[in-house]
């Protein structure tokens, strides 16, 4: 764990008096500010504060932590003012984020990110899985998603629309879905992490109507199911920046052209908005205007089966 923050976040607490008052300075979840304090009182080697329901108090070792504690913030900002060139982005950022969101967008993104900003560099981590940014020292992670936990930080960057999609050979010899509902009786490829696989979708007259699907084969990889559905395995709910190429191509059919699939939110998740490096705060305003400008929302409907 970051050492500076740490002593941030212990120096907060002491002043405050109180963890929940350090997480709303800091703007921090309640679990990370616990995080941090534990690390430290793991680094001091002794219990740096006495808890009790009204009030935290310093031990004897808190006092002495917290004098060091506000001489290294001391002499890390004025280190941080001399390296910085007043807001230069610079340094390294560890990204994650999905691998088909990386293939599609953020490799592009972030390559055009590192000629405008030549003193900054990325580090790409492929997961589908929501890490412990502390823990795994990412500093920014992308996902793709309407149910965020709701102690993150996070900030929207653009919205990505869906398709329901399948081969031709899949189609042939079965009647294609009309209807949503219609879908229950079909293979459809599922995504592991979407609990009970229910599609959600909005009708032409604003209706909403969410479907039960099932099948033969889920995957954690939205690539994998893409890959499968091409390879005439079942019906698939894939992000368009996937698939609109493939149905362009005729090697998958749109379908369901009356059923809008639920939109999805792109959210950069961090840490905290106090101390944000210059080279994060960019690279969340630039790819906020570069989200804004690619082909994830449909521009017009695609043909359909």
């Amino acid at each position: 764990m970051d050492r500076i923050i740490a002593a941030q976040v212990f120096v907060n607490i002491a002043e405050r008096g109180s963890m929940i008052a350090a997480a709303e300075a800091l703007d921090m979840s309640r679990a990370m500010v616990t995080r941090y304090l534990a690390e430290m009182e793991e680094w001091a080697g002794a219990r740096l504060l006495h808890r009790s329901t009204r009030r935290l108090s310093l031990t004897d070792a808190g006092d002495v932590t917290l004098a060091r504690c506000r001489a290294m913030l001391e002499l890390a900002g004025a280190m941080q003012v001399a390296a910085e060139d007043a807001g230069t982005p610079h340094g390294l950022l560890r990204i994650t984020c999905s691998q088909s969101l990386a293939q599609a967008e953020l490799a592009s993104a972030v390559t055009a990110f590192l000629k405008r900003y030549p003193r900054t560099a990325v580090d790409l981590q492929m997961s589908n899985r929501a890490v412990n940014l502390v823990e795994q020292r990412i500093d920014l992670a992308l996902r793709i998603t309407n149910a965020l936990e709701p102690n993150l930080i996070a900030r929207q960057l653009g919205v990505c629309d869906s398709v329901v999609c399948a081969a031709p050979s899949y189609l042939a010899g079965r009647p294609a879905p009309q209807r949503a509902e219609d879908l229950a009786a079909h293979n459809c490829l599922t995504y592991t992490y979407f609990g009970k696989s229910l599609w959600q979708f909005t009708r032409r007259d604003g209706e909403g109507v969410t479907v039960p699907v099932s099948g033969n084969l889920s995957a954690n990889e939205d690539l994998i199911l893409l890959k499968a559905a091409v390879e005439g395995a079942g019906i698939a709910l894939q992000p368009l920046y996937s698939a609109a190429p493939l149905i362009a191509d005729g090697r998958l059919v749109a379908l369901l052209p009356g059923y809008a699939p639920q939109q999805m939110g792109i959210y950069g998740i961090y840490t905290s908005r106090q101390h944000m490096p210059p080279a994060l705060r960019a690279m969340l305003d630039f790819l906020l205007d570069w989200f804004a400008h690619t082909s994830l929302q449909a521009k017009q409907p695609l043909e359909s089966h």
